[in-house]
């Protein structure tokens, strides 16, 4: 599929998480898919090493369940989401992402792949440490970001989540998953999307964000 006629800065700036407006009736075709991930892998990564995969779920019934499992993750999570007191940015706009969040909560399994990012690990006991846990998500967030670029550069939404991982364990017997040395990182639905006219989100300034020298 040809890219949408997008500068490089407007594709920055345009890469919105979608949820209402993907298309649940459109298919997503697997050569669009294998196009997006060839550009993700090369994204850079830590020591040139690439311990990561990507799960691209298309079965419906397999899509179901899993969506049933991010649905019981927000409902009934098994730890408490974190807490922020920070509050930046557009507070006007909780409400739309509120309504954005439950359209995506009835529609989930409805969505044409659902993608799981995935990192390899010799133990999951790397999560326990901060500088290994960082290097172990670092890793893949870059190819993510770029499978999401290049996603909506070919005119597909997508939407970074993570409840399903209250349930990591069962998702991954569900996917055959080996949860031992396998770690899920998210849940990102896949869709071409209704419309392209994506604009800029409501940020603070760069100026708001930045510090020079010392904190």
């Amino acid at each position: 599929m040809s890219p949408l006629d997008l500068s490089v800065d407007e594709l920055l700036t345009t890469t919105r998480a979608v949820r209402k407006r993907l298309d649940l009736t459109r298919p997503v075709g697997r050569d669009v898919i294998e196009e997006c991930l060839t550009l993700a892998v090369q994204a850079p990564t830590g020591r040139n090493r690439q311990h990561w995969d990507f799960l691209f779920v298309t079965d419906p019934q397999q899509r179901a369940a899993l969506a049933d499992l991010y649905r019981a993750g927000l409902t009934s999570p098994r730890e408490p989401a974190a807490s922020s007191t920070v509050n930046r940015g557009d507070t006007a706009g909780w409400e739309r992402i509120a309504d954005s969040a439950h359209h995506l909560f009835e529609h989930l399994h409805e969505v044409p792949v659902l993608v799981v990012p995935c990192v390899r690990v010799a133990d999951r006991k790397d999560l326990d440490w901060p500088v290994r846990r960082a290097n172990v998500y670092g890793s893949i967030f870059p190819a993510v970001w770029q499978f999401m670029l290049a996603a909506r550069s070919r005119g597909l939404g997508t939407a970074w989540t993570t409840p399903h991982l209250q349930y990591e364990q069962e998702a991954a017997e569900l996917l055959g998953i080996p949860y031992a040395t396998v770690v899920q990182t998210a849940l990102i639905p896949l869709a071409y999307t209704i419309g392209t006219d994506f604009r800029p989100g409501p940020r603070v300034a760069a100026a708001e964000v930045a510090h020079w020298d010392r904190w």
